[in-house]
């Protein structure tokens, strides 16, 4: 029996490390366009060997490609219209909390999609955000409003103290456990007003909650 095809494996395992290593470290939902054909045609490549091909010509194919992709990645650094003719650019998704129908029909989304993405990343409203961004390894940035910025504890914690400060000030005899009370029941008050009006909902409702153009959907 030909035990050759064992140390064949051992070195497709050795050499397909070393060569993605050089290839850099992003993970597959980083990688751009180039990156992404490149990693596909080591996959196909390494596993050459153990079905008999030449092993050394398979290693060798595989460092020109790899080398073919640092290339690129350099060309893409040195020249903006080479990355943008590789890579592409950066497509503006939403602007001021409007949905911009243009860039979503250019990127092939529907807008069930694009708050799907937006859920997973804890965004609640659309009107919320400032810039929606799809990058060009496919994920999706923004950035929100300022009014819709998420207070840190340490901001409610001062915001707290100074309504209270300025509440005893204005009057001595007020109940500072009383004040407490109250201001938790404000903060609770506007959580649940926020709650009714999410695009979670419209998952729970099977629905938006307004009309969306039909070659979105």
């Amino acid at each position: 029996m030909d035990w050759s095809f064992i140390w064949k494996a051992i070195v497709v395992v050795v050499a397909g490390t070393i060569l993605l290593r050089m290839a850099g470290r992003k993970s597959i939902s980083q990688m751009t366009l180039p990156q992404t054909v490149i990693m596909i045609g080591i996959g196909s490549l390494l596993i050459q060997p153990v079905a008999g091909e030449n092993i050394w010509r398979t290693v060798g194919a595989g460092a020109v490609l790899i080398l073919t992709l640092i290339v690129i990645e350099y060309s893409q650094i040195k020249g903006n219209f080479f990355e943008k003719f590789i890579s592409g650019s950066s497509k503006v998704l939403v602007e001021n909390g409007k949905i911009n129908e243009t860039n979503l029909k250019k990127v092939r989304l529907t807008v069930d999609q694009l708050e799907g993405n937006l859920r997973q990343q804890n965004v609640t409203n659309l009107k919320d955000i400032q810039y929606a961004t799809l990058e060009p390894n496919g994920q999706l940035g923004f950035t929100l409003k300022p009014e819709a910025q998420p207070v840190t504890k340490k901001e409610f914690k001062q915001l707290v103290d100074l309504l209270q400060q300025t509440m005893i000030q204005s009057n001595p005899n007020i109940n500072i456990q009383q004040l407490s009370e109250q201001v938790q029941d404000i903060k609770k008050q506007l959580e649940e007003q926020q709650v009714n009006d999410t695009i979670f909902t419209e998952v729970v409702n099977k629905g938006h909650d307004k009309q969306v153009p039909k070659h979105l959907q």
